[in-house]
């Protein structure tokens, strides 16, 4: 026992899992500073909640990314090689998109805001798509369990210090200084793309950019219910989607100070998430992917419905933590299931570009329906609006029914 022990602890504090830890941070870094940073920012500037729901729409290069995959996967730039010069160059713009926009303003040069925050957003998606390969080839085959899980604990500290932090030092220093900080937090992860080796390719690289683009949709596409399968990414968080891409200004509207939501709502919420990635993960060992895919769906909906709770309430700090517990634990069960689900149906053999496609359809729903959250919280009401977005996800359960039935452990057969 004490040397499994011991080869974990080596294991975990190997190259390839610090590497993956530390490419997760760089992951969940940028992504909030285009979404709850941005809009608490707009709301503190006195932009209309319309326009601060419709400023998701500057994230629509996630719900696109398969466009361009192929590109870094048939492509070579001249320095650092096939992954790690795309990263490198991902990174590096990166850092300077995210700069540029904590220089504009959402009143001033609000055109020029939504610019840089595309260009946030644009070069954030390319940097996961090369990071997912990198991933992906770096670690061997009986490591990706403990690397995937070393990747979402980097991830969700990115996001903790995106999210948490950023309002927190928002309090106490101009927008422009807090996203000033957030530029300069992508140096950790462009060191790391500098020092970490290039991965091993064992799969061969496509010969034209024609086979990078094509092979892997026909592949995906001959398979039978393949277009179900992708209205359920689609549509399964959905309704958690929608909920979540409008609650900084909610927040702010019912009473709560920027601390407090950055301290609760950030900091506490994300440890919820994490426990609640694990419970799922341990969970599905027991239940299946079927069956967890049913109960987390469950209660993701009625977590969505527990902020209509909390818009009667008010702001009410051991409501807000209670709501926030509830809604990121089964999130994070339900993110686990979801992502096991996608893993369980991508080819290996394409596995960049396919992946690159179902998380781009996963993003749909954070980018594209989430638009119109700020219209329709405006005139709904805040507690309507929150059980309208729980109704919504019933579509997504429902195509359950036709490849995870309840009483089968076993999903459709897939490569």
């Amino acid at each position: 026992m004490p040397n499994r022990n011991q080869n974990i602890i080596k294991i975990i504090l190997s190259r390839r899992m610090i590497v993956a830890f530390v490419m997760g941070f760089s992951c969940g870094l940028p992504l909030l500073l285009t979404m709850s940073v941005l809009q608490t920012w707009m709301k503190d500037a006195g932009v209309d909640l319309t326009i601060i729901g419709l400023i998701n729409l500057v994230q629509i290069p996630y719900t696109w990314k398969f466009i361009w995959a192929p590109v870094m996967d048939r492509y070579t730039l001249p320095i650092l090689g096939r992954r790690r010069g795309w990263l490198f160059m991902a990174q590096v713009i990166l850092m300077i998109s995210i700069l540029g926009l904590g220089l504009s303003d959402p009143v001033n040069h609000f055109w020029i805001m939504v610019i840089m925050a595309m260009s946030v957003a644009f070069f954030s998606a390319t940097q996961d798509i090369v990071i997912d390969a990198y991933r992906r080839e770096d670690l061997p085959d009986q490591e990706l369990g403990l690397g995937s899980s070393l990747y979402i604990f980097g991830y969700r500290l990115g996001t903790m210090l995106a999210g948490g932090g950023g309002l927190i030092m928002a309090d106490f220093m101009p927008w422009s200084m807090v996203y000033l900080v957030m530029a300069s937090c992508m140096f950790i992860g462009i060191m790391t793309t500098l020092f970490t080796p290039e991965p091993l390719i064992t799969a061969g690289i496509p010969e034209t950019l024609k086979e990078a683009v094509i092979q892997p949709f026909i592949e995906y596409f001959k398979r039978d219910s393949a277009l179900w399968m992708l209205a359920f990414i689609l549509l399964y968080k959905i309704g958690d989607s929608m909920a979540s891409a409008i609650t900084a200004p909610f927040y702010l509207d019912i009473g709560f100070t920027k601390t407090e939501i950055g301290t609760v709502v950030k900091i506490f919420g994300l440890w919820a998430i994490i426990a609640g990635a694990f419970i799922g993960g341990g969970l599905m060992v027991r239940l299946g992917i079927n069956r967890s895919l049913w109960i987390f769906g469950v209660l993701q909906g009625l977590s969505t419905a527990c902020f209509a709770f909390l818009a009667r309430i008010g702001p009410s700090i051991p409501v807000l933590s209670s709501v926030i517990a509830f809604e990121n634990l089964s999130s994070g069960m339900g993110t686990a299931a979801f992502m096991a689900f996608m893993a369980s149906i991508t080819h290996k053999r394409f596995t960049a570009t396919q992946y690159a496609l179902l998380t781009s359809f996963m993003a749909f729903p954070r980018v594209v329906a989430s638009a119109p959250t700020g219209f329709l919280a405006k005139y709904m009401g805040w507690e309507f609006f929150f059980i309208t977005c729980a109704l919504i996800a019933i579509p997504g359960m429902l195509l359950l029914l036709k490849f995870a039935p309840w009483n089968s452990r076993k999903m459709l057969d897939f490569p």
